[in-house]
């Protein structure tokens, strides 16, 4: 039990923070928020992390607010699954950020859900729009894994499915898109990234806006300017807000942007000099610009990335990080840094591990694949593997499927406490018992005419056309 005065202190804190909230605190709202602080301050006397109460009234209530399209699949079930819109307003008020975890191997889910769950944190389960065409996990098969992972762990979990990277590289994507996103939200995602980044500014802008007209303004979204390439190439000011205030003047309320700005996807190839170059200063610089429009930064391509540079993203405008190739790594048992989770290369090669990740029968499967398919034996289309090999992953014998599992869930732990991250699941509810609708759609001004963004106010050259693509 919490004493009285701890309770007062916590409400009145609440209070000061929802002066400015477009409802009362009285009604049902402040019955809500009241019992969700009472309940807050005795979990933080048993420890943050605790696990999450699924029969408390904050988790009852979110369950009642999740999006349309997860009420539709699992209205009677208990799962923790919520727009990402309320993820990132959670992130950014508790000055956190979300581990991002593309699966693409569903084993992936469950180890990220075993660390959520201990460290009672948010997360996203994510694929990118390439992925989902060489990946096991996939826009059609992750939302069921999801369901089924956190029912085995009694739910609890909080969480969003984010697509990631939906790429769009031509007028023609675009089309395509308008009957492909409806269908990807009604298997439960609630998240979108549109990357038109391939394309120059000005048609970046316009394709973006034209995309995510097709998803309901209730799931979270995040754009992209400037290319993933790794160091040298970065993402300017200029290019942000022009991005940003074009969409804008359009209504198209982003929660994050992605940016170029060092890093690279994949892994980091040090035997031919490659090396991670985030530079958090220009980082910092596009994160305060955009700041007054609602946005902040994504970061992609952390793979390879030291947890003690990972632990500073917080203060340079970072909500989310995305981890991709590491968890890829923990399932083919790779050899990796220990404190970047970068794959080594030894003479040429991946270096796999027979006491780690999938059977070394498995893996030398793989690797006549991979031969036959004429790839060096350091590629990154290792990751094509997952689709044809997946399967076989998931019917591994029970000692390599709980390695991989229990590989996933330290270092989901390990990045989700860089990411300041523990008991990110508890402002989550807090956010959502806050929100007075169902719908969880931003309300935000829009600042800028139509006629400000133009073909010729936006910078026209970038780089090359190589495949920069994760």
């Amino acid at each position: 039990m919490t004493t009285g005065g701890t309770v007062n202190q916590c409400f009145r804190r609440m209070r000061e923070k929802l002066a400015d909230s477009p409802f009362s605190l009285d009604g049902r709202y402040s019955r809500v928020i009241v019992q969700l602080v009472e309940e807050s301050v005795s979990l933080s006397e048993k420890g943050r992390a605790e696990s999450m109460d699924t029969s408390r009234t904050a988790y009852r209530e979110m369950l009642t607010k999740r999006p349309l399209n997860v009420q539709a699949l699992w209205g009677t079930e208990d799962l923790g699954l919520v727009s990402g819109r309320d993820v990132v307003v959670a992130a950014r008020e508790s000055e956190s950020i979300i581990l991002a975890a593309n699966a693409r191997s569903p084993l992936t889910v469950k180890g990220v859900f075993k660390a959520a769950k201990a460290c009672n944190a948010a997360v996203y389960i994510e694929i990118a729009k390439s992925e989902d065409s060489y990946c096991y996990g996939s826009f059609a098969s992750l939302p069921d894994y999801a369901a089924r992972y956190s029912a085995e762990l009694g739910h609890g979990i909080i969480f969003g499915l984010h697509v990631d990277h939906y790429g769009i590289k031509s007028r023609e994507d675009v089309q395509k898109s308008v009957a492909h996103i409806p269908d990807i939200v009604r298997r439960g995602w609630t998240s979108f990234a549109v990357d038109a980044s391939h394309l120059q500014d000005w048609e970046n802008l316009c394709a973006t806006r034209d995309v995510c007209m097709s998803i309901p303004a209730y799931l979270g979204l995040e754009v992209e300017v400037g290319e993933i390439k790794g160091p040298g190439e970065l993402s300017t000011v200029k290019e942000a807000l022009f991005f940003i205030g074009g969409l804008n003047s359009w209504g198209i309320n982003p929660d994050l942007l992605a940016i170029s700005n060092g890093s690279l996807h994949g892994t980091y190839d040090t035997t031919t000099g490659q090396h991670e170059g985030i530079d958090l200063d220009r980082t910092l610089e596009i994160a305060n610009a955009i700041r007054p429009y609602g946005v902040a930064i994504a970061q992609h391509g952390i793979s390879g990335t030291p947890l003690s540079k990972v632990s500073r993203f917080k203060k340079f405008g970072i909500a989310k990080g995305n981890v991709a190739t590491l968890f890829q790594n923990i399932v083919f048992g790779l050899k990796m840094d220990p404190e970047t989770g970068n794959a080594v290369v030894e003479n040429g090669s991946y270096v796999k591990e027979p006491d780690r990740g999938i059977s070394s029968e498995l893996w030398n499967r793989i690797v006549e694949w991979a031969d036959g398919k004429k790839y060096s034996r350091k590629s990154g289309d290792y990751k094509k593997a997952n689709l044809p090999f997946g399967e076989a992953i998931m019917n591994e014998p029970q000692p390599c499927i709980d390695r991989i599992v229990a590989e996933t869930e330290e270092w989901a732990t390990r990045f989700l406490k860089a990411f300041n991250a523990e008991g990110t699941a508890e402002k989550v509810l807090e956010t959502i018992a806050r929100r007075p609708f169902d719908n969880a759609a931003p309300e935000r001004p829009v600042l800028h005419k139509r006629s400000e963004f133009t073909c010729e106010g936006a910078q026209q050259e970038r780089g090359s056309d190589a495949d920069y693509s994760d």
